[in-house]
């Protein structure tokens, strides 16, 4: 015999599909039903989890409000045609950021190559960073060398660690630039995809004068040239012959991205590295060599695979440059050299 409980439930069920029913036929349009309205009893239903986890909540931060009408930075671009912020000083906040990326428990790695004369700058470069990049993080350096025995051990904070990947000298420096792309994308698959969350590839010839924080974090990321961030795309150093692989017509282009800083999530890297590896093969097939190697093809690729981030040339700074009133703070930079002497 059916309660009364059930009997008034389903009534009042029943009635439910005769109201939509009435509105529906009432406003002369046709819908489609559900074929199944649900009875009262599931709205009291509460769904159990077994392994429920309290919400983590930001601590209380004390900033001055954003104000939509006085932006901090009025003297440069901070936002791309396809909604990529620009990172130059003044448009983040530090706490703010590391507030939201601390709590993930973040890896990042680092790759540099130290090849022939080169491996003279790892020290300097390693000693800066531990200064400067994402401290409190933890970070894993690789460096990519032919003389695993010349690179120092330095002392690094916890968390940190130092790894030398053993690869081959080439006769050039041109060479050695176009093999870079080949011999991250191989480390990526068989090693550092398991171990980081996030990778920078960087010079080793640089070094790091101020914060370098999670504000560079990032799906994909990209550095605007310090030799090119003031100057119409008709003066950019891309590649113009239409033979190559790298090749970018007159009249486009955004910006002239540096190949000595680029990153991202470990798997976007992976990406890139593999596409542009791939091209720079079709160039040899060819017997063509971009007119800037490797990174001629980095600036094809960011043609057509916009990055999700661009750095100011803060984060890629060649000292040799009168600093304009723009660049209020160099993050990372080059090291003044004999260029002719260290790629002999």
């Amino acid at each position: 015999m059916i309660s009364r409980k059930v009997l008034v439930a389903s009534l009042v069920c029943l009635g439910a599909v005769a109201a939509v029913i009435w509105a529906v036929a009432g406003s002369g349009k046709v819908h489609y039903l559900p074929y199944y309205l649900p009875c009262p009893e599931i709205f009291s239903t509460k769904l159990q989890y077994t392994e429920e986890k309290p919400i983590q909540l930001f601590p209380q931060l004390f900033y001055l409000q954003p104000r939509v009408l006085a932006p901090k930075r009025q003297d440069v671009l901070t936002v791309t045609p396809w909604l990529a912020p620009i990172v130059w000083e003044g448009t983040f906040d530090p706490e703010i950021l590391d507030s939201a990326y601390r709590p993930l428990n973040l890896t990042i790695g680092v790759t540099a190559f130290a090849v022939g004369k080169y491996t003279r700058f790892v020290r300097r470069f390693l000693d800066s960073a531990e200064q400067h990049f994402l401290r409190g993080y933890r970070v894993n350096y690789y460096i990519f060398t032919d003389s695993p025995q010349s690179i120092p051990q330095p002392q690094l904070q916890p968390g940190r660690s130092l790894v030398t990947v053993p690869v081959q000298g080439y006769p050039s420096w041109q060479e050695i630039s176009m093999r870079r792309m080949e011999a991250i994308n191989r480390h990526v698959a068989e090693k550092s995809q398991g171990q980081v969350h996030y990778l920078f590839c960087l010079d080793i010839d640089m070094v790091f004068h101020n914060p370098w924080g999670p504000e560079t974090l990032g799906d994909m990321v990209a550095a605007i040239h310090p030799g090119y961030f003031d100057v119409p795309r008709e003066q950019f150093p891309y590649e113009r012959r239409s033979s190559s692989a790298a090749f970018i017509p007159e009249g486009e282009g955004d910006f002239y991205y540096g190949g000595a800083v680029f990153g991202g999530l470990v798997e976007k890297v992976y990406e890139f590295t593999k596409m542009c590896h791939m091209t720079i093969l079709a160039d040899k097939a060819n017997g063509i060599m971009a007119a800037w190697q490797e990174e001629s093809h980095l600036n094809r690729h960011f043609l057509s695979h916009k990055p999700s981030k661009l750095l100011s040339p803060e984060y890629i700074w060649d000292d040799r440059k009168p600093r304009p009133p723009q660049i209020r703070l160099v993050r990372f930079s080059t090291v003044n050299k004999n260029y002719k002497e260290v790629r002999n």
